[in-house]
């Protein structure tokens, strides 16, 4: 090969291997590290900050508004906002931004300086209390699904007290984000977090209306707590910057399978890398400093797959900190050379990543033996664990009944590659229970008897079922909703999703289920004196009516979905018949009557989601397309053009047996299937485009027609890398960018 230039991927992986890692940064006394407890938070200011800074008073207002969802008295806004700015500025920070979750699944700020003028022209550093409190970006360029005009610019930011402001720092720059909702002009909710807010409101209510009537008073608010396990792979950055497709859609849309991939089960809880622990660990360094409490750090399933978990928080403040995961992930792994990949599927064959949003409800109340229970932990009472069933009852008929609308919450492109594959839940929703908890469901529908609904309990074990309380039952991995033991694990939704979302629609199909419970109970309890044997009766139906729901079995058994199909479980594998469930009957007088999203609201994300997955899907049509003409077929032509001149040569020699001629024949036959599958794929790009004033249909013609040509033309690609030379194919490989060197 002397004389012959590297090719560019040649060059790149030779410039990787000299790669070392570099150390994070740290804080240190005396040349060792600090704990982390001890700079933890450092870039926040939240409620404790407050507490130090601001007068009693003010603080009580501020910590009510926070603790129990009151409305933030507008009042104390200027002496909290002096009080930020004073901490800001002696951070360091010289700008501010109300930092939001447009539809987009990412944040959104627009940064406003500190700095302004007196009344005498003299520069100062200014922030007041209006600008604490609302903010007013241009509302016509973000996902909206009609609910804005493209001339309708206005739109407001509104600070929500319950998530403390932070400190990011990038680039030797410091801004001050502000956690705010995003709203239109007439109160549209134009974000993520405005409709999961009013889902945690009216979860609340109707959790504390139940807890009332069997006797747990002074409960001031319900909340729910969520702690997001996120699933991410990191590869190189020279090798990412090679592959149009991952950088356009964040996947590879062709790459042949290498001989070694997951199949070993070596990387699994292994040893981290050098330079990716290197990596993590500033990751971890910087979240430390956001308040964000990542406590758990392993390699996942698939080579260069990695997850990190945080302890488990209230859901608001989970959802803003999932997003500040993500994004120093993305940021971070820039400095070490690396490209965080966020995506559900980025690699055929292997593992997909997903975000395990472990859920459950706790009580803020007056009382201390209340205030913090959380309410899917057994208690040690009979009284404690008839709660405990009540809301588990709720829980599985809520599932059971908006299965469909819990589906449409996470679809998404990625997730319709991730779903039912490697590892990955299906698209049929159900719900793991574990064999204790099952069979104790079973007892209680069996309805058997007792002289008292007390005996009764006790005969079922519910006195006893402090024991679920550590892990009592196993983790079904393969299951999309698993009881794990004071908690449940939805573990269906992706690795790149806003989690705020689909929880709102959980939170809510659980309040409407303890409503309807409640209803139920109050109905009972006219006719049964005893509170035990009402709510016995009323359990035993939901659990009943939710039979369907529950299963304890592998889910990805192909056994499954047919006895799903039986059960009446429905099946929605491709994303634009999921979100067809957003707008159902069901789901829609579930959000509106709640009051989580209005009709409008509600189709503006039936709308904005549909538009997002034809989007991605041009995005990878196009990006397929050009890669197949600027990349493999060159590729494929400049290897038969080398085949067909030393089979010229051979010949010329008098060789009598000529393999290159049999190796040029079958490349060319290849390459004219090729042509013709990315000929049907321009086809249907071209029709795609002629449907583009009905998104429903374009959706329609992708998620199939769309689909399946792309498929095809990845399986000739596939062929033609494993038969092309080494040093002629131009794209990064799997084995190079899962295996580094």
């Amino acid at each position: 090969m002397t004389g012959t230039p590297l090719s560019s991927r040649k060059a790149a992986l030779r410039e990787i291997t000299s790669r070392t890692p570099h150390n994070p940064p740290t804080f240190s006394r005396d040349g060792v590290p600090i704990p982390t407890s001890e700079y933890f938070g450092i870039n926040t200011f939240g409620a404790r900050q407050m507490r130090d800074k601001l007068p009693r008073d003010v603080y009580a207002s501020l910590a009510a508004s926070i603790r129990h969802g009151k409305k933030l008295d507008l009042s104390v806004a200027p002496i909290v906002a002096q009080v930020i700015k004073e901490w800001a500025i002696s951070r360091g920070v010289t700008h501010f931004t109300h930092w939001f979750q447009p539809q987009t699944g990412l944040t959104a700020e627009k940064h406003d300086a500190f700095f302004s003028f007196d009344d005498d022209r003299q520069p100062m550093e200014s922030f007041t209390g209006a600008q604490l409190i609302q903010s007013e970006p241009d509302a016509s360029s973000f996902p909206s699904g009609g609910l804005r005009a493209t001339w309708e610019a206005r739109g407001y930011t509104a600070w929500n007290p319950a998530s403390p402001v932070f400190i990011v720092e990038s680039a030797g720059a410091r801004t001050l984000c502000i956690p705010s909702v995003f709203i239109g002009y007439n109160g549209e909710a134009l974000d993520e977090m405005t409709p999961l807010l009013r889902s945690s409101d009216t979860l609340s209510e109707k959790c504390i209306e139940l807890l009332e009537l069997i006797g747990d008073k002074g409960i001031q608010r319900v909340y729910t707590t969520l702690g997001a396990e996120q699933e991410y792979f990191l590869i190189d950055r020279a090798l990412f910057g090679m592959r149009p497709d991952l950088v356009m859609g964040g996947r590879t849309l062709i790459g042949a399978p290498p001989p070694r991939g997951q199949q070993l089960e070596d990387h699994y809880f292994g040893g981290i890398p050098e330079r990716v622990q290197a990596c993590i660990s500033e990751v971890e360094f910087e979240l430390y400093k956001l308040g964000v409490p990542i406590t758990t750090r392993h390699n996942e399933v698939a080579p260069c797959q990695f997850e990190m978990a945080p302890h488990f928080e209230e859901t608001d403040i989970a959802v803003d900190h999932n997003q500040l995961v993500m994004a120093t992930l993305r940021r971070v792994a820039l400095r070490h050379g690396l490209q965080a990949l966020i995506a559900e599927k980025p690699f055929a064959g292997i593992n997909g990543s997903g975000k395990h949003c472990n859920w459950s409800m706790s009580i803020a109340a007056d009382s201390t033996d209340l205030d913090g229970l959380n309410l899917l932990k057994p208690g040690k009472t009979p009284h404690q664990n008839l709660r405990f069933l009540l809301f588990l009852a709720a829980i599985l008929r809520a599932v059971h009944k908006h299965s469909g609308l819990l589906r449409a919450g996470i679809a998404s492109t990625g997730n319709e590659h991730r779903l039912g594959a490697n590892e990955a839940p299906p698209a049929i929703i159900s719900v793991f229970m574990g064999d204790m908890l099952t069979r104790m469901i079973e007892e209680i529908i069996s309805g058997k008897k007792s002289a008292s609904a007390e005996l009764e309990m006790i005969q079922l074990g519910v006195d006893k079922l402090p024991q679920v309380e550590r892990d009592n039952t196993d983790r079904n991995r393969t299951s999309p909703f698993a009881f794990t033991g004071a908690k449940f694990e939805f573990r269906a939704v992706g690795s790149s999703a806003s989690i705020a979302f689909p929880i709102a629609l959980l939170n809510a199909a659980v309040a409407e289920a303890v409503a309807e419970i409640t209803k139920e109970l109050r109905a009972e309890m006219k006719s049964t004196k005893k509170l035990h044997e009402a709510a016995l009766k009323v359990v035993r139906k939901a659990f009943t009516q939710s039979s369907p729901i529950r299963f304890e079995g592998n889910n990805y058994s192909d056994e499954w979905v047919k006895e799903a199909k039986k059960r009446g479980l429905p099946n929605f594998r491709r994303t634009p018949e999921a979100l067809k469930q957003l707008i159902n009957k069901d789901s829609r007088k579930v959000l509106t009557s709640l009051g989580v999203l209005s009709d409008v609201e509600l189709d503006s994300r039936y709308h904005v989601r549909v538009e997002r997955y034809v989007k991605d899907m041009l995005i990878e049509i196009y990006t397929l397309r050009e890669m197949v003409e600027t990349m493999v077929l060159p590729a494929a032509f400049s290897y038969l053009g080398e085949l067909s001149a030393s089979a010229s040569q051979a010949k010329s020699a008098g060789v009598t047996i000529v393999p290159q001629l049999d190796a040029a024949n079958d490349l060319g036959k290849l390459v004219q299937q090729l042509q013709k599958k990315t000929a049907a794929l321009v086809k249907i790009i071209e029709k795609a485009d002629g449907m583009h004033e009905d998104c429903p249909a374009q959706a329609e013609l992708l998620t199939a027609d769309g689909a399946d040509a792309m498929a095809a033309v990845r399986e000739i690609c596939d062929r033609l890398e494993v038969s092309i030379a080494d040093d002629v194919w131009p794209l990064p490989k799997y084995r190079e960018m899962l295996f580094p060197v």
